[in-house]
């Protein structure tokens, strides 16, 4: 009998060994095939809410996103707004703290055939580099913004950034867009744009210029016979515009430099300005 009963033991071993190997497969597995997220839910840094669908395209929209863009979601939550970018040719990453988030997303850009340009990964998103974004979509509370903010800031100056409802603060939006119909809440997209920082002395070859800047907003004062206070002076992206007396400047930025066009008159003429240095 003892025998018998060893040899019986023996045969279920492997049998005993498949169950639980199965049912560890089983638990692995379900995270990520059954989990439903609920609205309002916790997360790192806020409740999840999705974006509504028209919103998304909204959204999408006003920063005009094409498929040469490279779009950034900060807190991705179920993967919509990276898999509609996607679906416009952009390649679109989901920034999500939620692992079983992210697994969500996953699956959903696979069933709708965007892998190839919708990624999604677990990550905190003010460590993440986003460098690299030529867009920047996000729905978050305003202190986050704000927390966010200086690191928007110093992103290359024409990136597009994108916020369902949620502003700034002083930093106010380029643009502003409502959508209607069944949207329900959270109904608002807010636009800016990145600009160019352009506090400083500028030299020019017969006069100084020295501007200030609040954001996008530019002021500041003209050296020289011609000169005089800046006004009406803006900032999108790269691209400056003001005025000093009866002289319209535009021109763009690159970094230290400042190249354009100068209209007084009834004539245009080209200008140039460096910033810290003679010319």
């Amino acid at each position: 009998m003892p025998g018998r009963m060893a040899a019986m033991r023996k045969s279920f071993l492997p049998l005993i060994a498949l169950i639980f190997s199965f049912a560890a497969h089983t638990v692995a597995q379900t995270p990520s095939q059954t989990f439903q997220p609920q609205v309002g839910q916790p997360g790192k840094d806020v409740v999840w809410v999705p974006t509504s669908q028209a919103l998304v395209d909204k959204m999408l929209d006003i920063a005009k996103v094409t498929p040469q863009d490279v779009v950034f979601d900060l807190g991705s939550g179920d993967g919509r707004t990276v898999i509609t970018a996607a679906k416009r040719g952009a390649r679109a990453f989901g920034i999500e703290y939620n692992p079983d988030m992210v697994e969500l997303s996953k699956q959903k850009a696979a069933a709708e055939g965007v892998t190839q340009k919708a990624s999604f990964q677990k990550a905190d998103l003010f460590e993440t580099d986003l460098s690299q974004a030529s867009v920047i979509t996000m729905f978050l509370l305003p202190d986050i913004n704000l927390k966010l903010r200086p690191k928007i800031l110093d992103l290359k100056p024409g990136t597009r950034v994108v916020s369902n409802t949620f502003n700034m603060g002083e930093w106010e939006a380029d643009e502003t867009a409502h959508v209607g119909g069944d949207c329900g809440s959270w109904c608002t997209a807010l636009l800016w744009i990145v600009p160019a920082k352009v506090e400083g002395t500028w030299r020019l070859p017969q006069s100084e210029l020295k501007l200030t800047q609040a954001f996008q907003t530019v002021g500041g004062s003209l050296s020289g016979s011609s000169g005089g206070v800046v006004t009406n002076g803006k900032l999108r992206g790269d691209q400056i515009t003001f005025t000093v007396g009866a002289g319209q400047f535009s021109g763009r930025v690159h970094g230290d430099v400042i190249e354009g066009t100068l209209t007084a008159n009834g004539k245009t003429n080209n200008w140039r300005a460096t910033r810290g240095s003679t010319q």
